[in-house]
């Protein structure tokens, strides 16, 4: 039975429809957890674009939830994908949203079968696989939209508008930070899917594609000519572990000293009446309440100490970029950050500088040392689920349908030459890090 909140969104999306014919976009989703529900709902603000037609999951909570969002016929709902890809094609696209090292097989198999497809960041955790990616949806005449979100935000696209028109003059320098959040970090890349490189991938391919790529985006057609890295593991170790502290958070006598607590992250949270992020994520297999993360934080990871995880991924990491003409770019990853995910850049020009707090551009003018800001109008709609990002997880899956429904690739914002460009940066930079080195372009 649906619940009001579900009655009250149903009535939303049936007045949102457009009264002008449109063609619909049939879609399958691979992998139904946290990015898949959220790419999914696309369908419930524009029925008349979009309609979810098939799922596939191995976790029976995952997909039966999905299907009931949907009202997927039975005989689309697989517990594998390959029993999917099988089949007769039966939609135009797929949204491939399965772990990071889960990417690559069933990009190609649908990418053959002639599906075009949304991709979750990262393409994939190899150089290799990420080439094959691209060269099998070229072959097979598909389009493929990488889910690089901030290319999406219209107040990050507006910065490399300004770019391009010169306000700033000649480009010089660029400087972005990527505050991951002290507790977002030990959510995600402690005790979370991306703790450790073995079962997922290293902490500046999973987290900060989107930010090499946003600098290579900003950096226009110029050519990448060294880069250089340096990072590690920082604190979440087992020699930080305070005395006396436990195993699990649930029976540590010092906990709530702990800022990293996990009764402090997810209970307290419950507490509070939010089950939304992180707490959603924790519960795999029933709805989050007080008894169903106390029974998580017991037994599962999300409950252990973060100074006894098998985690072994960067907590903070610096990248240097040269590109041709002497331009330079210098990026910071950090977990240790009171603010979430709220990307601070300052851009540097021959003739003004441009900064961005995360909520609005300020350019200032050496000439006239006037400063003008600009806060770029959120022209979407209300989305139900699907602000994040800055409204950019909306407007990604709005480019995606309007390139299949009008066979326009062009509106998808990343090509597939330039998302893997982004990507073997992010390779390189990586590569300089483990080697203690300066990675040059074309240094094999």
């Amino acid at each position: 039975m649906a619940t009001e909140a579900e009655a009250a969104m149903q009535v939303f999306y049936e007045s949102s429809r457009d009264s002008g014919m449109t063609r619909l976009v049939r879609v399958l989703v691979v992998g139904a957890g946290c990015r898949g529900q959220i790419y999914s709902r696309f369908a419930y603000i524009h029925p008349e674009r979009m309609e979810v037609v098939g799922v596939a999951d191995p976790r029976k909570f995952a997909r039966t939830e999905l299907q009931r969002q949907h009202n997927i016929l039975d005989e689309n709902v697989f517990e594998d994908w390959h029993k999917m890809v099988e089949r007769e094609k039966f939609a135009d696209a797929v949204l491939i949203c399965t772990p990071d090292r889960l990417h690559k097989e069933p990009t190609v198999a649908f990418a053959m079968k002639g599906y075009h497809i949304l991709l979750e960041k990262p393409m994939a955790t190899t150089a290799e696989d990420c080439k094959i990616i691209m060269e099998v949806c070229n072959r097979s005449g598909v389009m493929l939209s990488v889910g690089h979100v901030l290319r999406y935000d219209p107040t990050i696209n507006q910065i490399k508008e300004l770019i391009d028109i010169g306000v700033i003059g000649d480009l010089i320098h660029i400087q972005h930070l990527e505050p991951v959040g002290a507790y977002h970090f030990a959510h995600s890349y402690v005790r979370g899917n991306w703790r450790n490189e073995s079962e997922s991938s290293f902490s500046l391919l999973a987290k900060s594609c989107h930010d090499i790529d946003l600098i290579h985006h900003w950096a226009g057609p110029r050519r990448w000519v060294k880069i250089s890295s340096f990072g590690s593991l920082s604190h979440f170790r087992k020699e930080s572990k305070p005395a006396g502290a436990a195993d699990r958070c649930l029976d540590c006598s010092v906990e709530k000293d702990c800022p990293y607590s996990a009764c402090k992250i997810y209970l307290d949270s419950v507490k509070e009446g939010n089950t939304g992020f992180p707490v959603s994520i924790i519960c795999q297999n029933s709805y989050p309440d007080i008894e169903s993360v106390t029974e998580v934080l017991r037994t599962g990871p999300y409950g252990r100490c973060v100074y006894e995880c098998d985690n072994d991924v960067c907590s903070n990491q610096v990248v240097n970029l040269e590109f041709e003409g002497g331009v330079t770019a210098a990026f910071t990853m950090i977990a240790f950050t009171e603010k979430i995910c709220q990307r601070n850049t300052t851009i540097y020009g021959s003739k003004g500088e441009l900064s961005y707090d995360g909520h609005e551009i300020r350019v200032f003018d050496f000439l006239t040392k006037g400063s003008t800001r600009y806060t770029p109008s959120k022209d979407s709609p209300i989305h139900f689920g699907m602000s994040g990002h800055g409204g950019a997880d909306y407007h990604l899956m709005d480019a995606f349908i309007s390139a299949v429904a009008n066979n326009d690739p062009s509106l998808i914002r990343s090509g597939l030459e330039e998302t893997l460009m982004s990507h073997l940066l992010v390779f390189e930079a990586e590569r300089s890090r483990l080697e203690s080195r300066v990675v040059y372009c074309g240094d094999t």
